[in-house]
């Protein structure tokens, strides 16, 4: 499966078979909170946080991936990810493009 930020892809022609996402709400722990929250006092990266944030991103992807084989698609095009915070300590990943396949 070929995935692209582009809406296109050069020397390829596609036809487009609709849109395809993925999703997950990733939380970490009440251990990882509280000594991410003390970490907030001295400044630095987050890394439970950015861990969590990278293990969303490849689940919502791989989802994403998954309805687009169920559609038969060669290619999702126009990648578009999402994220936002559904409450303290949770953050929603989306994901969301366009299957196509080769004409």
């Amino acid at each position: 499966m070929l995935l692209v930020t582009t809406d296109y892809i050069p020397g390829k022609e596609l036809t487009l078979l609709g849109m395809v996402k993925g999703s997950t709400i990733q939380s970490k722990n009440l251990g990882k909170d509280i000594s991410q929250g003390l970490k907030t006092l001295v400044g630095g990266e987050l890394k439970a946080y950015t861990e969590m944030m990278d293990e969303a991103r490849e689940l919502a992807t791989k989802r994403m991936v998954q309805e687009g084989e169920a559609m038969n698609a060669e290619a999702i095009v126009n990648i578009r990810y999402a994220s936002s915070s559904v409450m303290q300590g949770a953050a929603e990943v989306l994901v969301y493009g366009t299957a196509a396949i080769f004409k």
